[in-house]
């Protein structure tokens, strides 16, 4: 588990070592983009990926900052005085000021300010993670639903064309005196609702590609090309009940990790505010020196120089802090019960998303099953329909029928294909498992 922490900590730097321009360029690549060129590419662009990582940085800086109460602390100083005495002005007199102090005990205090430190690190690491694990998962709806919109279109055009091909073929019987005026308008009319039908199939292609373009960063006017291909991760929980899934969430699942580390840097900052009131022991020491010669100020010799130093220990203990103290205290219990009760709902709320995640791939699988067979019984029937109606033995209105329920079907075809990659990477979603490689 660490190991994919930390590798997919950085993996959005790693990608864009593989194309140095994805984050400047200002056109998409040409050519049809698979969906691991998506990925890679949007890791490399999206600011939210990236501002995430530069948290976990900054929390990492905070980190190795954290660690300098375990050193000494040392102040140089350097001063130029001239004093005033019997209605005259002493020459300048420089003094040099070396001090080192260092902390030897204080109950514990800088332990637990750095294991909060190092909790908060971890926690923005997870969170970095669940950030990358979210934007991916947006990637692949976005990259999935693009191609859904795509076969939706070819699919208007090609009911654009059977309902053009019936026309013709009802103008042709209606010249030869074989049907009724009243076909030709009712293929008018499909023909029509067709054409309509391809109209919005292109909009909404539009729509999608606008979509995806947005989470590229990129300008939704551009052109964009995609390649279809079948999605091949996930698949690890179809070998595991739902009580292994569950389990393996726990584990896994970044934003539930952060909780627990946020719940332990909320533990370490209470007890900091628990040994802010006992004392503290340091020991420090100080080197002066005065490379000017004095002239019998306060009683000194005229050739005297001013040289000192002192070392000692020193203990320091809060005695009456108004009440502050206390109140603090306070708050850090109430805020490490909160953020043990954020954990505890987290922890819940896996559960539930592990369930539905699991739920919505199992229905998504039955129904396209459901839908394929539907389509191949809405294709013969309009095959069969249309051959009837071109020997005289069904009427327009029976081939419209058979052509709107091919229209149905095929919708709910492509809808429910692309729906059940989506729903795979739902699950892998659920369990913590979507990664940047989805090849």
């Amino acid at each position: 588990m660490k190991k994919f922490i930390y590798a997919l900590c950085f993996v959005s730097f790693a990608l864009s070592a593989h194309a140095a321009d994805c984050n400047t360029r200002k056109t998409v690549p040409g050519g049809p983009q698979t969906l691991q060129q998506i990925i890679e590419l949007g890791l490399c662009r999206n600011p939210g990926t990236a501002a995430a990582f530069q948290a976990a940085r900054q929390a990492r800086m905070n980190r190795y900052a954290g660690m300098a109460a375990y050193l000494p602390d040392i102040t140089a100083s350097a001063s130029v005085d001239r004093q005033y005495r019997q209605e005259a002005w002493s020459d300048n007199i420089v003094n040099l000021r070396l001090r080192a102090d260092w902390l030897i005990f204080d109950f514990g205090r800088r332990e637990s300010d750095l294991g909060n430190l190092n909790a908060v690190w971890r926690a923005t690491n997870l969170d970095y993670n669940a950030t990358v694990q979210n934007y991916v998962f947006d990637l692949v709806s976005a990259y999935y639903g693009m191609l859904s919109a795509d076969a939706e279109l070819a699919a208007a055009t090609e009911l654009v064309t059977v309902a053009r091909g019936a026309k013709n073929t009802a103008d042709t019987k209606f010249r030869a005196g074989a049907v009724a005026r009243a076909d030709v308008l009712r293929a008018d009319t499909t023909l029509a609702a067709r054409e309509l039908e391809l109209q919005r199939a292109n909009g909404n292609r539009e729509i999608a590609k606008g979509r995806l373009l947005f989470l590229l960063s990129f300008p939704q006017d551009q052109a964009l090309e995609i390649t279809d291909m079948p999605a091949s991760f996930g698949s690890a929980a179809e070998s595991q009940t739902i009580s292994e899934m569950m389990a393996t969430a726990r584990r896994q699942r970044p934003d539930l990790l952060s909780a627990q580390s946020s719940a332990s840097a909320a533990w370490h900052r209470r007890n900091s505010a628990l040994v802010r009131n006992l004392p503290s022991i340091t020991a420090g020491g100080t080197l002066s020196y005065d490379p000017t010669r004095n002239y019998d100020l306060m009683g000194m010799g005229p050739n005297t120089r001013l040289d000192g130093s002192s070392i000692g220990i020193r203990a320091s203990m809060p005695i009456f802090t108004g009440f502050a103290s206390t109140n603090n205290l306070r708050s850090a219990q109430a805020a490490y019960d909160r953020a043990t009760e954020l954990a505890r709902a987290r922890d819940d709320a896996i559960s539930l998303d592990v369930w539905t995640a699991y739920q919505n791939y199992q229905t998504a699988q039955k129904v396209l099953v459901q839908t394929g067979a539907l389509l191949r019984s809405a294709t013969e029937s309009e095959r069969v329909t249309a051959g009837m109606y071109r020997v005289g033995r069904a009427t327009m209105l029976d081939w419209q029928t058979a052509q709107a329920d091919l229209a149905s079907a095929r919708r709910q075809n492509i809808t429910a294909r692309y729906d059940l990659y989506i729903r795979r990477a739902g699950v892998a979603l659920a369990l913590g498992e979507l990664h940047a490689n989805m090849e």
